[in-house]
């Protein structure tokens, strides 16, 4: 049984469909062991209480300087044993020595079709705003692994959705989210749980079952 930590800043919207794909068993051999947020009001955490989930805040601002954040981080990641890292919207850079204890172990889910309107400055809305003012007919949303960089590691899974006349950033964000967040995110998690996914010479490959 996979052990999941999803960390998140905000609402949780992607945190509720791996709660709903979880409890519906669409995903299989994978329990939420852990919901971390760095904002104790996020929505997340209520959530999170709603379905019986641990959880927990654990703020850069709490802490003297970033250095005891990150080592607070991980200390809880390690103790509780966590075997894949979840990032559902978690606007905190991930801390390097979490990276490196857990290599090819965090996925992120980003709402773009990755190298598209990625990298440092493309989160939220402004991935959403950045897509229309290109002019672009196809977005989407994409899974990958997590490293040193900001959006670069290896892909999973991704997912196209159709760029319609008269989108606005937010209409557009709402379409990606429930025809391509909701929908990977669950599914690259059952696919990792399962053994279905691969990864060589920083190529990922998703075996059926």
């Amino acid at each position: 049984m996979l052990k999941l930590a999803v960390l998140v800043s905000g609402g949780g919207t992607n945190l509720q469909a791996i709660i709903d794909n979880i409890e519906n068993g669409k995903i299989t051999n994978a329990t939420i062991a852990a919901v971390i947020s760095n904002n104790k009001n996020a929505y997340a955490l209520e959530r999170a209480k709603a379905h019986g989930i641990a959880q927990v805040c654990i703020s850069p601002k709490d802490f003297e300087n970033r250095a005891l954040f990150n080592e607070a981080l991980l200390d809880y990641l390690v103790k509780a044993q966590i075997d894949l890292i979840v990032l559902a919207g978690y606007l905190v850079v991930v801390p390097q020595i979490v990276i490196e204890r857990f290599r090819n172990r965090i996925i992120n889910i980003h709402p773009s079709l990755i190298p598209a309107f990625c990298g440092t400055g493309y989160y939220g809305l402004k991935v959403h705003e950045a897509a229309l003012k290109k002019g672009v007919k196809v977005s989407g949303a994409t899974v990958h692994f997590v490293d040193e960089g900001t959006d670069t590691g290896p892909i999973i899974m991704q997912k196209a959705v159709d760029v319609l006349p008269g989108d606005t950033p937010e209409i557009l964000q709402r379409r990606i989210m429930e025809n391509a967040e909701w929908v990977l995110l669950p599914a690259a998690i059952d696919a990792i749980a399962n053994g279905q996914v691969e990864l060589r010479d920083n190529i990922v490959t998703v075996h059926a079952k």
